[in-house]
């Protein structure tokens, strides 16, 4: 096992048990504080936390499982000779299959204890510090909680579920290829029946995320119908991916100019169209959950300030459950924001590694190592900007509509237009862009290094 292959899959595994361990561990201290608080209402506030738990939890796991299986699926990209040659000698592709399945689990396994560890210690210095500093009412406070089992098992099962959805692609694989060069074909298109499938994941998610919104008026479990059908929906985007993000980098292919290694650059981002989508993907995952918090966390303090306005006797009580809820919503973009980081360095250094003939060969026809490494930036700049664009978009969609299932029938406010955090929005961005440079650097050497006949002749 290679474990140095999986290492996205390892991180966001640690992300996601992490995750599930803070929303178990804050669920629980945000009921012992309402219990120990004088807010009306608390028994439906803690209602609506442990669904709002339950909700992010199942954010933060469809999220892993699909950063994991694209994961999977690049790694196999680069191992289609070695996986040929198996074939060749009467290995059967479900044996394969199961073999990588194995190593996905063994990552997620550990990566699920080791974020839960994490969390769970961090926990027990957190939740004492918060109390003495004011943030969190006196009270006795559970951390040791034995739902902290649940969110780790799903962790592991999914990732290793994941690994098996992303090793699909080892039965693409025929022994032939074992005598040719390693490369997937890049002009492959998009199959019939996943079009008519992904069609139908859009549709019936979106008509799901409005019937969401609109029981979200007058109940708190709007918020289920609307998890549906986002996730639904979304995994229609993930699914039509092959189509749609080759269409957003022709609308920002100019950019990069019009001289050689612009042009190569932006040719390069729509020739191969699977290999950009799995890069896109995890910066658009990213990109909308952060937007997505941001703007349902802008929409939840609107609306909260609204019910101040109205009732001034709750304001001590509202200041401070919204201190605990937009400390959570930091955590929550700090966790996206990794998710993003992690799935754009991963697939760009894989792939470059991947491209190590094809970019032997552009240096044998002349390119300097400054112009390939300004084509492999310039290459992701360009998916940087068109997966960020697009993910701010639907961040800004998701996080309204969740905000709007969630806390319609609570706080009573009928159907409210979305709050935009504009500087949230900028920071992203920028940020974004940052990381997109900064994750090319380390592959853009690893290109460079070596003579261009010893790349030209790699498998």
């Amino acid at each position: 096992m290679r474990l140095r292959d999986y290492r996205a899959s390892l991180i966001v595994a640690a992300l996601s048990g992490a995750f599930g361990a803070a929303l178990v561990i804050g669920t629980g201290v945000m009921a012992d504080a309402i219990t120990a608080n004088s807010l009306s209402s608390k028994d439906s506030v803690k209602i609506t936390v442990l669904v709002v738990a339950s909700v992010f939890f199942a954010i933060a796991v469809y999220v892993s499982a699909v950063v994991t299986a694209n994961t999977v699926a690049t790694v196999i990209a680069g191992r289609i000779r070695e996986i040929a040659l198996y074939r060749l000698i009467g290995a059967a592709s479900s044996r394969l299959r199961l073999g990588i399945a194995r190593e996905g689990l063994v990552v997620a396994a550990i990566g699920a204890l080791l974020g839960t560890a994490v969390v769970f210690v961090a926990g027990l210095v957190i939740v004492p510090a918060l109390v003495a500093g004011g943030v969190l009412p006196e009270a006795t406070y559970t951390v040791a909680d034995p739902l902290l089992i649940a969110p780790t098992a799903v962790t592991i099962a999914m990732g290793f579920l994941s690994s098996w959805a992303g090793s699909q692609r080892v039965g693409q694989v025929t022994p032939i290829q074992a005598l040719g060069v390693a490369a997937a074909d890049p002009t492959r298109r998009m199959s019939g029946a996943r079009r008519v499938f992904a069609a139908l994941f859009l549709v019936s998610g979106l008509v799901a995320l409005a019937g969401g919104v609109v029981l979200g008026l007058t109940s708190p479990l709007g918020v289920l119908v609307g998890l549906v059908g986002g996730i639904v929906s979304f995994t229609g985007v993930v699914m039509v991916s092959p189509v749609l993000m080759p269409a957003l980098l022709r609308l920002t292919g100019g950019l990069l100019g019009r001289g050689p290694v612009g042009r190569i650059a932006a040719a390069n981002a729509v020739r191969y169209p699977e290999r950009s989508a799995r890069s896109m993907v995890g910066v658009v995952i990213g990109v909308t959950l952060v937007t997505m918090f941001a703007v349902a966390s802008s929409t939840y303090v609107q609306m909260m300030l609204g019910i101040g306005d109205e009732h001034p006797e709750y304001a001590a009580e509202m200041d401070q459950v919204l201190t605990m809820t937009l400390a959570i919503f930091s955590g929550l973009f700090g966790f996206s924001a990794l998710i993003a980081a992690v799935g754009l360095v991963n697939n760009l250094a894989l792939g470059v590694i991947q491209r190590g003939p094809e970019l032997g060969l552009l240096r044998t026809l002349g390119f300097t190592t400054r112009q390939i490494r300004r084509m492999i930036v310039a290459e992701s700049l360009q998916m940087t900007l068109a997966s960020t664009v697009f993910g701010v978009l639907l961040g800004i969609f998701y996080g309204w509509a969740g905000a709007q299932a969630t806390l319609g029938a609570q706080l009573g406010q009928g159907l409210v237009v979305p709050t935009i955090p504009w500087a949230v929005i900028g920071t992203i961005l920028g940020l974004a862009l940052a990381v997109g440079v900064l994750a090319s650097l380390a592959p853009s050497r690893h290109a460079t290094r070596g003579s261009a006949v010893a790349a030209l002749s790699a498998d």
